[in-house]
């Protein structure tokens, strides 16, 4: 694989994907946060397994290990560095700089798919985190939405894709019975909705937070996740934003270690929907959201710890229908069976 091809080939989707994922700085709270956080943990090594994840909801789920493993509580040393781009991610995992991350879904299988299946993901870490926000009351069902105008990032990406996806499924023609204006940033989105009293915004987590907290005319009238639910029943998975994957040169050498990360990377998770007092002072410490929007966003978050059986349906089915709507959008291809972790 010549490295610097594979850099290039996918520079283009990573630029659209860091409009979307709900851990870029520009999707996160406001509060002012370097590009990338060395956090602090066991000191690295070569005997250190580095691990990676972006600002927002897929990185919520890690704190209470990242905490553990500050305080030489883990099974193993563990280099954690949260980014706020995928791009960060993606050149490092391809050059064998980081052996565990936290990306978003489709992003894993155009990394699958452009590095000839070296890397394998082992669980999904959040489901859907995407919710249409209004001022007022009018919008009750996806059926409501027809004649007016929605304000989203991401135009070429997932949340295009998602949104298409349950419009379609509810009759309603996305170029002709809806208005849809892209912006680059999600605080120009929150900017619509004071400026158009009667727009409607899809918004991720845990911006959503932040934007309700500033606004109390704004209310959730329909969660995009719950929407594809009822709109595939079951034929296409859930929407997935994030997936945790692995370099399979580490699972080969270190296999006994990384299931030993997997499990307590599971703890931290459900930790992460059982504490979230204490859960929303990590995320603040970890400078990733301040601990006041933490508090309410981490129920709205879907953060999660599926693998096995049930995370191969989900995916796959996600997968599939961003692939029938642009295959570039999975990397050209469905990623096979071996993308799938199995123990």
């Amino acid at each position: 694989m010549n490295l610097k091809k594979t850099l290039i080939s996918i520079t283009a989707l990573i630029m659209s994907l860091s409009i979307f994922t709900a851990c870029t700085s520009t999707t996160a709270a406001p509060s002012p946060i370097a590009t990338q956080t060395q956090l602090p943990g066991a000191t690295a090594s070569k005997d250190s397994l580095n691990v990676m994840a972006l600002k927002g909801p897929t990185a919520i789920g890690m704190v209470k290990l990242i905490e553990d493993a500050s305080q030489g509580k883990t099974a193993s040393n563990y280099n954690f560095t949260i980014v706020g781009t995928p791009d960060e991610i993606t050149a490092k995992i391809i050059k064998g700089e980081v052996d565990i991350a936290a990306v978003p879904c489709n992003l894993a299988s155009v990394l699958y798919n452009k590095t000839n299946g070296a890397i394998t993901v082992t669980n999904i870490n959040t489901l859907g985190v995407l919710y249409l926000v209004e001022n007022g009351t009018t919008i009750n069902s996806v059926k409501d939405l027809k004649g007016k105008t929605i304000y989203s990032t991401g135009k070429g990406t997932t949340p295009e894709y998602t949104l298409n996806y349950i419009l379609k499924a509810n009759g309603l023609n996305p170029e002709k019975d809806v208005t849809i204006v892209y912006k680059s940033e999600s605080t120009e989105v929150a900017a619509m909705l004071d400026q158009d009293k009667a727009a409607i915004a899809m918004l991720p987590q845990p911006y959503v937070t932040t934007v309700l907290t500033k606004n109390k005319n704004l209310r959730i009238a329909l969660d995009v996740s719950a929407e594809w639910d009822k709109a595939s029943n079951g034929s296409n998975g859930s929407v997935v934003t994030g997936v945790l994957i692995v370099r399979n040169e580490v699972l080969k050498n270190n296999k006994a270690k990384v299931d030993a990360f997997l499990a307590e990377y599971k703890k931290s998770t459900e930790y992460a929907n059982t504490n979230i007092d204490e859960t929303a002072k990590l995320v603040e410490k970890n400078n990733i959201v301040p601990s006041a929007i933490a508090q309410i966003a981490i129920p709205k978050c879907n953060v999660t710890y599926i693998d096995g059986s049930e995370m191969k349906t989900k995916i796959s089915g996600y997968l599939k229908a961003l692939y029938e709507q642009n295959a570039a959008s999975v990397g050209g291809k469905l990623p096979d069976d071996n993308f799938y972790y199995n123990k």
